[in-house]
């Protein structure tokens, strides 16, 4: 027996609750690193203030919808609240410089560009073409947030480094947008479930690229890895020749006799061993000579 089509969206929307919990809780162990190193090294701030900025314009869009977008407003308010609390740490942490362009980013897009979206929204619009407007923002935006890790994607191939974009993230993020997806289809709600499409196909994309580059090395990783062993192996042989001692010499060891030392008839006999020598090797070589001649 199928369940009613309500069912069904309740059934979606509570997972679509639990999955993105996870999802905002899925940046906890980089922001405790950044606590650990107080700094935040090269991560960034973009992910965290479009996420909050979106969050807030769901909440706003799902007011609209007389009590149908309960669930949308639950989990965006748990979001909006896990975001600020990573965006104060963020900045916390942050150098000067990231410090003071987050904030700006932080003034002109979630204060300033949310009021305004408000104020136009209350005063030029009503009814069902409100409900139209902010679902034509809702949809912009969260393409916005689901295109911010491309530039963590390009990060990771430049580097061929997947060091800040965890697998865990592009998981869950994958698997709340496959869950919001089928709630927009089950309360038939277009501007629910056409930007969780890209959603799924992103975090497909990310996690593709995650076992890539974690798990297969590319030739020019090889290739650098062999040069450095090369390298490396040449640096020991010079180390170990440097340490080596040279081959000691016989006089070394058994330094000659000086002359002085050595009596007289000893250096006689010498002399006339070698005039022996030589005259034998005259010899022999006349007879070679005459050899030749016959």
């Amino acid at each position: 027996m199928a369940l009613p089509h309500n069912v069904w969206a309740f059934v979606f929307g509570i997972m679509g609750n639990i999955i993105s919990f996870v999802v905002f809780l899925a940046p906890v162990p980089t922001f405790v690193r950044i606590c650990k190193k107080k700094s935040t090294e090269g991560f960034q701030s973009l992910p965290y203030l479009s996420a909050l900025f979106s969050a807030l314009l769901w909440i706003y869009y799902a007011m609209q919808k007389d009590g149908s977008g309960f669930l949308l407003i639950t989990i965006n308010a748990v979001g909006c609240f896990i975001e600020t609390i990573y965006i104060v740490l963020f900045i916390t942490y942050a150098n000067k410089k990231t410090r003071i362009s987050t904030l700006k980013v932080l003034g002109l897009l979630n204060f300033l560009g949310f009021a305004a979206i408000v104020l136009v929204c209350e005063l030029l619009t009503k009814g069902s073409t409100r409900e139209k407007v902010l679902g034509g923002i809702c949809v912009g935006f969260s393409v916005i947030v689901f295109a911010a890790p491309l530039s963590i994607m390009r990060v990771v191939i430049r580097t061929r480094s997947v060091e800040f974009m965890p697998f865990s993230l592009s998981l869950f993020l994958t698997l709340s947008a496959v869950t919001w997806l089928f709630y927009g289809l089950a309360i038939k709600d277009f501007y629910v479930a056409l930007p969780n499409v890209l959603g799924a196909f992103l975090g497909a994309v990310q996690m593709i690229l995650y076992i890539i580059f974690k798990y297969y090395k590319t030739p020019v990783a090889e290739k650098t890895e062999k040069s450095k062993t090369v390298t490396d192996h040449s640096i020991d042989m010079t180390k170990l020749t440097t340490v080596m001692p040279t081959p000691v010499s016989d006089t070394a060891v058994h330094p000659p006799l000086a002359i002085h030392d050595v009596p007289e008839s000893q250096i006689q006999e010498t002399e006339v061993k070698n005039q022996n020598m030589t005259s034998l090797k005259d010899q022999n070589n006349k007879d070679l000579e005459n050899q030749n001649q016959l």
